[in-house]
């Protein structure tokens, strides 16, 4: 079972225009996306900018404070131990020093009478000189020279460490003169927490900004694509044939400058077709007029050359030896003009499109047969064919198609010319082959096109230039084709593909009011 011509039309249609939606929607997914990494990446730089330098800030500003308040610490309370404190003294120290509104950690290094290192530490084994880092421990304690420009030989230092994934701040400093050394440890966990909280609050914002870029980009999808949509719509109708197509402009922005571009172009393209189909149906109308003005003098002209003929061959011989090449003569170009003519009202019929099928049951074999033996063309071709092989199409139409396809062979190929039928599914394949020098490759294209001479040098021949168009003509109105090759063991070949049944098309035709006939059984 095949689907209709109708049903086919119908699912390219469908076709087309789901393909028109998924470029449609493709397009403004596209732009939603473009939008979205645009608002993303702004939203995304914006942010970092922001965490950054808050998070710079707060520490910043938590660290200077903590190490002010060490530095007048050690001011207030290091200072004024004795050169050589005892571990007490420095445990005291320690405390007093770790009481301060920042309260932060302190430990004490000096070295009594004796020359032994004694520690001071406000929290015991909380905070020892293994949790200082070397290089800070090094930086506090070397001693650079004084000067204009450096007043002191020992300055306070600093170093921000990450123990237990928690954040701290180590600072030391050695008392003015020499003697003690003190060291601090800070929690930064409370700022962290803050500048987590910060960093999810960026992060919210940066969500909602790319759901609100989404939301924007869809609306603008939708302003700048439904003009081009129906574009496309326009566009698509105009391929189809629909000259008269129009868009409505509204706007002065580049869109309503190509709707009216996309206008002025579908007016004159409907102005320009309309001149030609004017042309071509004047000049199609000059043709069949001609042709039929020209059929009541080439009646009366066949009939007399059919008398002249009649007396060239009686055996009386009364027409004169000077004359009788003129009367042959006469008598040949006479048919010609009449084959002319007839094939110039038959290409007529195609281009008006009044050319219909009358189709009857047929026997392929019994047809080709009957073709070659009305031609007398017997002893020159030979049939490869089944007898009982029926099909339902247009018999004088096959005719038309068989007799033009061999007399070409006969013509312009080689002797004997082969002609062979078979049956490819509901398909019949009709091959003729001759045994000539074949088409050369720049002609093969061109060998249905109308008036087409393969020689430039010989403009005029025997046959009219319209036989091979006509039997692709036939072809194509059953539903069929013809083509043209060269055979590999040499000689041209002609295949012609017909449908094993018509009627379909009878019944298509019908449909869009052709009125398309066909036999009375």
């Amino acid at each position: 079972m095949t689907d209709s011509p109708g049903g086919i039309r119908g699912w390219a249609a469908a076709r087309r225009t789901v393909q028109s939606r998924l470029r449609f929607t493709s397009l403004r997914l596209r732009l939603v996306v473009v939008f979205g990494l645009v608002a993303l990446t702004a939203a995304v730089s914006a942010s970092g900018i922001a965490y950054w330098l808050n998070r710079e800030a707060v520490l910043t500003r938590a660290q200077d404070a903590v190490l002010r308040d060490f530095q007048q610490e050690m001011q207030n309370h290091a200072s004024s131990l004795p050169p050589h404190p005892t571990q007490d003294e420095l445990q005291r120290t320690a405390g007093q020093m770790a009481n301060s509104s920042q309260r932060f950690s302190v430990l004490l290094i000096a070295r009594d009478e004796r020359g032994k290192t004694v520690v001071g530490n406000s929290d015991l084994d909380s905070f020892t000189l293994e949790d200082v880092p070397p290089s800070l421990r090094k930086a506090v304690d070397k001693q650079q020279k004084v000067s204009s420009t450096n007043k002191y030989a020992h300055h306070l230092y600093w170093q921000r460490i990450v123990e237990g994934g928690k954040p701290y701040l180590v600072g030391g400093a050695k008392v003015i003169g020499g003697g003690t050394t003190g060291y601090m440890l800070k929690s930064l966990e409370p700022e962290a927490k803050d500048l987590d909280s910060l960093a999810w609050s960026l992060g919210i914002a940066t969500g909602l900004a790319l759901i609100g870029s989404a939301l924007l980009a869809q609306a603008a999808a939708t302003t700048v694509l439904k003009p081009v949509h129906r574009l496309g719509i326009a566009a698509r109708r105009l391929g189809e044939g629909k000259l008269d197509t129009r868009l409505r402009v509204s706007g002065t922005d580049e869109l309503a400058e190509l709707s009216r571009t996309f206008n002025r172009a579908a007016e004159s393209l409907e102005k320009t077709v309309a001149d030609m189909s004017a042309r071509e149906e004047a000049s199609r109308r000059f043709v069949a007029d001609m042709s039929h003005e020209l059929r009541t003098p080439l009646t009366a002209i066949t009939a007399v050359t059919e008398v002249l003929e009649e007396e060239l061959d009686a055996e009386t011989g009364s027409v004169d030896p000077m004359i009788e090449p003129a009367v042959r003569l006469v008598v040949s170009e006479t048919r010609r003009l009449g084959d002319l003519v007839e094939n110039l009202m038959e290409v007529t019929r195609f281009d008006a499109g009044t050319a219909r099928l009358v189709l009857d049951d047929v026997d392929i074999a019994d047809q080709i047969t009957a073709c070659i033996d009305a031609r007398a063309w017997l002893d020159a071709v030979e049939l490869d064919a089944e007898r009982g092989n029926m099909a339902r199409l247009d018999p004088r139409r096959l005719d038309v198609i068989l007799a033009n396809l061999i007399g070409n062979a006969l013509k312009h190929g080689g002797s004997p010319v082969r002609v062979s039928v078979r049956e490819e599914g509901e398909e019949l394949v009709i091959r003729v082959r001759d045994h000539g020098p074949g088409i050369p490759e720049d002609v093969l294209p061109h060998v249905f096109d109308r008036f087409y001479k393969a020689s430039a040098s010989r403009p005029r021949s025997e046959g009219s230039g319209l036989g091979l168009s006509i039997a692709q003509e036939n072809a194509h109105i059953h539903g069929g084709s013809i083509s043209a090759a060269n055979s590999p063991e040499g000689g041209a070949v002609f295949t012609l593909r017909l449908p094993r049944d018509a009627s379909p098309l009878i019944e298509q035709e019908t449909r869009n009011g052709n009125g398309t006939e066909e036999n009375a059984r």
